[in-house]
């Protein structure tokens, strides 16, 4: 096999690499010329569709005065606590750390408003249930410690109100429901 010289290599180096960029330019000129795809068409949603389901959620300005309402109970007594928001979903909308609330206070809060809208009970309730069935307190991104309120809708939870930093889960639930009955006003 034959030693290629420096310069034939280079040049056919620089042949292939023209090549190759125009190439690439043509394929790009060519995407470039063909017309975008029309948009899909609307998707007209019937109520009465029974694959639909409509639901209620609370807005951010709602969420944040329940939050609010809570941490200013709480506040009134003189208690350092975290507040936390969740949609149906189990979703932050929205957390409020009171000023001195301790560093738990704030998973401690977001789990509480998880589990109350979980099960659509207040948590002083669902901890009662861990004697029945223990395995409850191993479900994921729970805590069956009183503090938790569902906020409800014709009996249906659309949020979970938490509370967590005060000396006891009856104060945080306590403040958890006034941040429930804010959204009542």
């Amino acid at each position: 096999m034959k030693k290629l010289s420096l310069r034939t290599r280079v040049l056919t180096g620089a042949v292939a690499a023209a090549a190759l960029g125009a190439g690439t330019f043509g394929a790009m000129s060519a995407n470039a010329s063909t017309p975008a795809a029309a948009p899909a068409a609307a998707v007209d949603a019937d109520t009465a569709n029974r694959n639909l389901q409509q639901t209620t959620h609370l807005t951010v300005a709602a969420a944040t005065e329940a939050a609010q309402a809570a941490l200013d109970a709480a506040k009134k007594e003189n208690q350092r606590v975290s507040v936390a928001v969740v949609d149906r979903n189990g979703n932050t909308v929205v957390t409020l750390r009171g000023d001195g609330a301790g560093p738990q206070a704030y998973e401690s809060a977001v789990k509480k408003a998880y589990t109350a809208v979980s099960w659509n009970a207040p948590t002083s309730e669902l901890a009662k249930r861990l004697e029945q069935a223990p395995n409850l307190k191993d479900i994921p991104g729970t805590l069956f410690l009183a503090g938790g309120a569902p906020v409800q809708v014709k009996g249906a939870p659309v949020a979970g109100i938490g509370v967590a930093g005060a000396p006891s889960g009856d104060l945080d639930e306590k403040f958890a429901k006034a941040g429930v009955t804010a959204l009542a006003k």
